[in-house]
């Protein structure tokens, strides 16, 4: 860790940061980050360039979930069965030949306790797995039925409804078809209505489904929008088509700036009130190691990376397997926005995520 000096600004320290996190990354472009600390703020790389923000989008996906209960049109115990069509789960919750698709509810499929399984990482009997199929066919393009067929063709659930945590994307594939039968309108209308417009996220849209404003895609919108390099392994995919996998699970694509709008909304009540806040960040499942998992949203425990760092508070929000962050600290009014482009560099970004909240926790005492 980084030793923090007295005499140095939290922008020179976080600054010292940065430059050893740029070692080694061989080619990779700057990380881009941004932290937000009541009045003061430190960036790092291209802060308006936008980039796949993955998995950090279920916690955009959550919160349009929890506006629709707030508005009494979705119950989060309503049973499956009677928020989709019964040929879109037909098969997905059969469990030692009885199906269990019926005991399965939004709550359990935000909090990934439906026993549905992965369609991006879980176990398939499919040739190649699916990552792998993004780099075998970059053009192709993925609908939300492609994605629920695969784990239907592929895949088995992995557990009874309510059984256990096991993270699904085929879940919050769901959870989004679920979101256009309750709201009357496609996914990316809600996130640019309920979401991104609110929030003030005005470089924000739901790739492939959507541009920035809410207006519908275009042709190649990932070149159009200059979407920062991403690496999945040794592939740079960032204009494959077959990222339109993504969706519901993290199909958005922000900026640093537009990320930090949507927590600095979120904590201030302007996208959903305390009690929702509340069912997301309420985290009793174990995702990894100091990582806990709510309802859309993560919750950090430090302690749990070391011992070293257990009386750091808890933030809430989410990460993406292309080492991307997004974390607020309610009560120190403290943000972190982060992407370092690549699966191969989590380790690195967490280790960077540690030490520039420590400064900046150091510096607002």
């Amino acid at each position: 860790m980084l030793a923090l000096d007295e005499g140095t600004s939290m922008e020179e320290r976080m600054r010292r940061v940065m430059q050893r996190a740029e070692r080694g990354r061989r080619g990779l472009p700057a990380p881009q980050v941004w932290v937000r600390a009541g009045d003061r703020e430190f960036t790092w790389g291209d802060r308006k360039q936008r980039f796949h923000t993955a998995s950090v989008g279920k916690m955009m996906t959550a919160t349009r979930v929890l506006q629709l209960v707030e508005q009494g049109r979705l119950a989060l115990d309503a049973p499956l069965t009677s928020l989709l069509p019964a040929v879109e789960i037909a098969g997905l919750f059969v469990l030692d030949g009885v199906d269990r698709a019926a005991e399965v509810t939004p709550l359990q499929l935000l909090r990934h306790m439906s026993g549905v399984a992965d369609y991006f990482e879980g176990r398939s009997s499919a040739p190649v797995r699916f990552p792998g199929l993004i780099a075998a066919e970059p053009d192709r393009v993925w609908t939300s039925s492609d994605l629920l067929d695969y784990s239907r063709q592929f895949q088995r659930a992995v557990g009874a409804p309510g059984e256990r945590f096991s993270y699904s994307d085929t879940g919050y594939v769901l959870l989004g078809r679920i979101l256009e039968e309750a709201g009357s309108a496609s996914l990316g209308i809600q996130l640019h209505e309920g979401v991104f417009a609110p929030a003030g996220m005005d470089a924000s849209c739901l790739l492939f489904h959507t541009m920035p404003g809410g207006g519908p895609s275009v042709a190649e919108p990932a070149a159009q929008l200059d979407i920062a390099p991403l690496w999945v392994g040794k592939n740079e995919i960032s204009r494959a088509a077959a990222l339109s996998c993504d969706w519901a699970g993290g199909g958005v694509v922000s900026t640093v700036d537009d990320l930090v709008a949507f927590t600095r909304a979120w904590t201030s009540g302007a996208l959903i009130g305390d009690a929702s806040r509340a069912v997301m960040g309420d985290a009793p499942q174990r995702f990894r190691p100091g990582i806990r998992y709510g309802a859309g949203a993560m919750r950090l425990r430090y302690g749990g990376f070391s011992p070293f760092l257990a009386g750091m508070p808890s933030p809430v929000g989410h990460i993406g397997v292309t080492s991307t962050h997004l974390f607020v600290f309610p009560e120190r009014d403290l943000h972190i926005a982060m992407n370092f482009h690549s699966t191969r560099e989590m380790l690195r970004s967490f280790r960077t995520h540690i030490e520039l909240v420590r400064i900046a926790l150091k510096s607002s005492r």
